[in-house]
């Protein structure tokens, strides 16, 4: 079958399509036939060997994490799944990958696909869905009536967590650039700041939680936006030493990145606010309660562009401009 694959880490990483065999089912797992493939940050970051401590990929490993297309054959200890059934998954943190013809996605982390969305919507939704559900319900506990601050409002994760933190009941506050002001709005945002005329720290004020998105001091500067007892979630970093121990990482790294995360623990202890870093984990049953709030019509998907298989790699240099209004989706069948 064909594959997107990542051959070699690197500043220049050896990238390209190649015939690859298709997977070798495990009793747990379905074999899907894909039809779209959701692109995320994080899939630009990888193949940089960023992560290579991290996520452990034997290469050439299959790129892509966001999964969506149609159950071909079941694995014998399977029972919520059948052959012709559609689901959406994330197959991230698993040492593989989903953009390719077929993909093997273990029945724990896949869901039924929501009627009411074709494989390109669904195929946008795993990964921030899921990112989104941790950080703001598990990680935050965000509650009715709360704040909270969610940057780069018009981007892939950021278009779905105003979403669902307006569903979890809470006010919300984002940037973004004058162009997209409405956008971001239409979606629930509250408090709209335009980065190009304001600095949101001296602008906004009693914030619950930061949802961090953006690399840089913006983490920083927001622990001045935070209330007492308020909470940073990171998804960018910098990484904890709690991190660490969760991933049961070495000594040497557990240091390293306690070191990381040092200036802005200190900064948080301060403010008496709390910092922690947050890597998504896949979850059929989250996302399955995800599923009920896109057929419900309570959230909805936000694509900015869809390219052909072809072109996944053109598509991974679009998103990596950081300019995508929503989500790039790469569609396969």
């Amino acid at each position: 079958m064909k594959a997107l694959v990542l051959k070699r880490y690197g500043k220049s990483p050896d990238i390209g399509f190649a015939e690859v065999p298709r997977p070798t089912l495990q009793p747990d797992e379905l074999l899907v036939q894909v039809h779209a493939v959701g692109l995320n940050p994080v899939d630009n970051a990888i193949p940089s060997g960023t992560f290579k401590p991290i996520l452990k990929f034997r290469l050439p490993a299959t790129m892509g994490s966001d999964i969506a297309g149609v159950v071909t054959e079941v694995g014998n200890r399977v029972t919520r799944f059948k052959p012709g059934d559609a689901i959406f998954a994330s197959v991230f943190d698993l040492g593989r990958g989903s953009l390719a013809e077929f993909a093997a996605v273990p029945e724990s982390v896949a869901a039924p696909k929501p009627a009411n969305l074709d494989f390109v919507q669904a195929a946008a939704v795993p990964m921030v869905g899921l990112t989104s559900w941790q950080a703001l319900k598990e990680r935050a506990n965000l509650r009715p009536g709360q704040k909270v601050f969610v940057p780069a409002g018009a981007g892939g994760i950021g278009t779905f967590a105003i979403q669902l933190a307006k569903h979890f009941g809470a006010k919300v506050g984002t940037t973004t650039s004058t162009g997209n002001v409405e956008r971001v709005s239409s979606l629930g945002a509250d408090e709209v700041v335009d980065y190009k005329k304001q600095e949101f720290d001296k602008t906004l004020r009693s914030y619950d939680v930061v949802l961090g998105t953006i690399r840089g001091d913006a983490i920083e500067k927001s622990i001045g936006i935070l209330k007492s007892g308020g909470k940073i979630v990171s998804l960018v970093g910098p990484l904890d030493a709690a991190f660490a121990r969760t991933r049961r990482l070495n000594f040497v790294l557990t240091f390293v990145f306690w070191l990381m995360s040092h200036k802005v623990m200190r900064l948080a202890r301060k403010r008496k606010v709390t910092y922690s870093f947050l890597f998504v984990r896949p979850d059929g049953g989250q996302l399955a309660e995800i599923g009920e709030l896109l057929r419900s019509g309570s959230i909805r998907p936000v694509i900015d562009k869809v390219f052909p298989f072809e072109q996944a790699k053109a598509a991974l240099e679009y998103l990596a401009q950081g300019r995508a209004k929503g989500k790039v989706v790469v569609k396969i069948n």
